[in-house]
C-alpha cells in the first residue's frame, strides 16, 4: 500500500500532531472516507482522482490529511480550477480491487467575520456578472424551468438579495423530501424538483439553479457532515458524504438547505464548482472487465 498526501501549504496545511483545543464554537474532527472498487476480473489499468482533501480556509482549518490506495501507486496532488485539492494516480498493474481512503482531521466551525450585503444593483452590474459570469449561468445540473422560477420568484417576495438567498435555502427544503436512493447522480434539478424528492445534491442543485436565475451568483459545495448535533468526543459514528450551497451578496454566504442550517463545526468541506460534476469524491477510468460495483464508507469521530 502506499500513499500520497498532500503537504504543501498551498494545498494543504501543515501535518501537525497535536495542537490546542479548538474553541468552544469549532468542532475537531477526523473523517475517514474509503472507496472499495470492486472488478470481474483482472483490471489492466486505471487512472483516477480523488478529491478527499478537505481545505484550509477562513471557517475551517485542515491539520492533517492523507489519500491512501490500495494496490500501491505512485500518486501526486494539484489544486484544480475551482481551487479543490485533487490526488491524481494511475495503476498499470492487474488488480480486481482498488480501495481508495482518505483521513482527515479537520477543525471547523461558522465563518468568523461578517460582510457587508450589497443591493440588486450592484448585483446586476457589469462587473459582478463578468467577475461571477461561470456562477450565474445555468448547467444540465441546475438549470430551472421558467415556471418554477415564477412560482419561486412569487414566493419569495420583493426582499433584498442577502434575505432572498435565505428564503429560496428554506423554501426549496420546505418543497423538497429527503429520501435516500430516489435519485441517482444523474439527476437534474428539474427532475428532483418535479418529483419533490431528493438526496442532498439534488437539494443544492435545485438551490443554486434558482439562486443564479434570480441573479444571484451561487456554488455547489461538497463535503461531509457529522451527524450528530451534541456529539461526544471520541465517538465514532457513521458520517455522510454531504452537499450544499453558497451564494455571494457581498461576500459569501453558505447555507445547508437539506437541514435547513447555517454551515458550521459539523461541516468539513472538500470542494466547490458549478455542480456535483465540478467536485466529485472520485472519478476515473479504466481498462479490463466490467465494475461489478462498490462501496462508501464515512466514518466521523469528534476529536474535540
Amino acid at each position: 500500500m502506499s500513499q500520497a498526501q498532500s503537504q504543501t501549504s498551498g494545498l494543504q496545511a501543515q501535518v501537525q500532531r497535536s495542537g490546542p483545543r479548538p474553541p468552544g464554537d469549532r468542532w475537531r474532527l477526523q473523517v475517514v472516507h474509503r472507496t472499495r472498487f470492486h472488478y470481474g476480473g483482472p483490471v489492466r489499468s486505471s487512472y483516477n482522482e480523488a478529491r478527499l482533501t478537505p481545505e484550509n480556509s477562513t471557517r475551517q482549518t485542515t491539520l492533517r490529511s492523507r489519500v491512501e490506495i490500495e494496490p500501491g501507486a505512485t500518486a501526486f496532488a494539484y489544486r484544480d480550477y475551482w481551487g479543490a485539492t485533487v490526488t491524481a494516480f494511475d495503476l498499470h498493474t492487474p488488480h480486481t480491487e482498488l480501495v481508495v481512503t482518505g483521513t482527515s482531521i479537520v477543525e471547523a466551525g461558522r465563518e468568523p467575520t461578517e460582510h457587508e450585503h450589497v443591493g440588486w444593483a450592484q448585483l446586476q452590474g457589469r462587473d459582478v456578472r463578468d467577475r461571477f459570469g461561470e456562477l450565474l449561468a445555468p448547467t444540465a445540473l441546475t438549470a430551472v424551468d421558467d415556471d418554477v422560477l415564477a412560482e419561486v420568484r412569487t414566493a419569495v417576495g420583493d426582499v433584498d438579495p442577502h434575505a432572498t438567498g435565505a428564503a429560496v435555502c428554506r423554501l426549496v427544503r420546505e418543497r423538497m423530501e429527503y429520501l435516500s436512493g430516489s435519485t441517482n447522480v444523474k439527476t437534474n434539478a428539474m427532475q428532483a424538483w418535479r418529483s419533490g424528492k431528493g438526496v442532498c445534491q439534488d437539494i443544492s442543485h435545485v438551490t443554486v439553479g434558482l439562486l443564479r436565475a434570480l441573479g444571484l451568483p451561487a456554488r455547489y459545495v461538497s463535503g461531509y457532515l457529522h451527524p450528530k448535533r451534541e456529539a461526544g468526543v471520541g465517538q465514532t459514528v457513521t458520517g455522510e458524504s454531504h452537499a450544499w450551497v453558497e451564494w455571494w451578496d457581498g461576500g459569501w454566504c453558505s447555507f445547508d438547505p437539506t437541514n435547513a442550517v447555517d454551515v458550521g463545526h459539523r461541516h468539513v468541506t472538500l470542494g466547490r464548482g458549478r455542480d456535483y460534476g465540478d467536485v466529485p469524491p472520485f472519478k476515473g477510468i479504466f481498462s479490463g472487465p466490467g465494475s461489478e460495483g462498490h462501496t462508501v464508507t464515512v466514518e466521523v469521530t469528534r476529536l474535540a
